[in-house]
């Protein structure tokens, strides 16, 4: 129904006078409620990571089984040891030089390659231990061969340096202590990353020990930390590491996988070099994403050297963190690799070789030995043998500060 316009307009003026003559009534405030804060979200706490071995805790275990050959090695290559172990200072807080003396003597007296008698040694005469709580992780690494020359030639352009002499330990500004170099002012800093360096920081110093004829080959070397070099003559030039530029170590097959480009189990050495070589730049990028640098000495006694600077044994030898493993100590591993399971010592240390229960296991050269080191990538469970002098005395100190 429409109305006539007349009449709205009178209903409308209506209503406005009747509006107009109301009384005002006053506004009342409308009561405010606050809203309530949003509880804290409580930000988890992440305690400090041990420092060593003897913060990290250890835990009296049961001996394990291993094979009479495995203990065959692991006793030659303990015997090597035994000299430096019984004045080296332990880093790790868990043994004294004195703790080993005993051991060692009775080590020199056991026949070279009795097995069994190697068994009963390790089984009855050492005290076994767990470090920490974190499962085992073995990798594998053993001597490399490549091409490469004493002098620069065509087909052998890249450097392999020695230990430079601006290399020293010093405190940086920020209270860091490490490798580095002081510059013309006297300050500390960190040392030429790798890529610095391949774009000739070190160059025109005389530094150059050989020539690699590949730099991918040459990278992985750098990773083993030691290996030959084939010389045109067919000769055999070996070398071995001597210092590293202090700066991180990157593994270039972890970045691979996070950034899925090889998958979780494929990031093989031989899928990352094939990777590498199928790129414009040959890999030159993702190689210099690892800031680490190695300098190398030329090695002329009976194979690599471990970092007590005495030969190391393959599939006897294992790199460790010294702060978690004392050098020269007997490792039990079982991971699962079967390869890598039995008894090791622990000779050597690496870059890469960070933290408790985290092994390195050397199986020296040839195909073989790269086959299965290439591979190696394996969690599972590790035991520490010390001596029982020294196990006794942490537990006691230990038990002495419990309330």
């Amino acid at each position: 129904m429409r109305y006539p316009t007349k009449g709205l307009g009178a209903l409308l003026a209506l209503s406005l006078a009747g509006c107009a003559t109301r009384p005002t009534q006053p506004v009342q405030p409308v009561p405010s409620v606050a809203t309530p804060a949003p509880a804290p979200v409580p930000v988890p706490v992440t305690p400090p990571k041990p420092a060593n071995a003897a913060a990290a805790g250890i835990t009296p275990a049961a001996p394990r089984s291993f094979s009479a050959e495995a203990a065959a090695r692991a006793l030659a290559a303990f015997r090597i040891s035994c000299p430096s172990v019984v004045r080296r200072n332990d880093v790790s807080l868990l043994t004294q030089g004195a703790d080993w003396r005993p051991l060692c003597d009775e080590a020199a007296t056991l026949p070279v390659g009795d097995g069994d008698v190697a068994k009963r040694f390790f089984t009855d005469k050492f005290a076994w231990v767990r470090v920490g709580s974190e499962p085992a992780f073995a990798t594998g690494y053993w001597e490399p061969e490549i091409l490469g020359s004493r002098v620069t030639a065509p087909g052998y352009a890249v450097p392999i340096y020695r230990t430079p002499t601006d290399l020293v330990r010093c405190t940086r500004a920020d209270g860091q202590t490490g490798r580095g170099r002081i510059d013309a002012t006297g300050q500390c800093l960190l040392y030429w990353t790798r890529a610095e360096i391949e774009d000739g920081a070190l160059a025109g110093r005389g530094l150059e020990l050989a020539y690699a004829a590949d730099p991918v080959d040459m990278f992985f070397l750098e990773i083993q930390g030691s290996g030959r070099l084939r010389l045109p003559d067919g000769s055999v030039m070996r070398i071995g590491y001597d210092n590293q530029n202090g700066r991180e170590y990157v593994g270039v097959g972890r970045l691979l996988r996070e950034r899925n480009i090889l998958p979780p189990g494929g990031a093989d050495m031989d899928s990352i070099k094939a990777w590498m070589r199928s790129q414009p730049d040959g890999g030159k990028s993702l190689m210099r994403e690892n800031l680490s640098k190695i300098f190398f000495k030329e090695l002329t006694g009976p194979g690599p050297l471990g970092a007590l600077g005495l030969p190391v044994t393959p599939r006897g030898t294992v790199a460790t963190d010294p702060l978690f493993v004392p050098l020269g100590a007997p490792v039990w591993l079982d991971v699962a690799m079967n390869d890598a399971d039995g008894l090791w010592v622990a000779q050597d240390t690496g870059g890469a070789i960070k933290g408790a229960n985290r092994f390195d296991t050397f199986w020296g050269a040839g195909a073989e030995a790269r086959r299965i080191a290439g591979g190696m990538s394996a969690k599972g469970d590790a035991l520490l043998l010390l001596p029982r002098s020294s196990v006794d005395r942490l537990l006691a100190q230990r038990a002495a500060a419990q309330p």
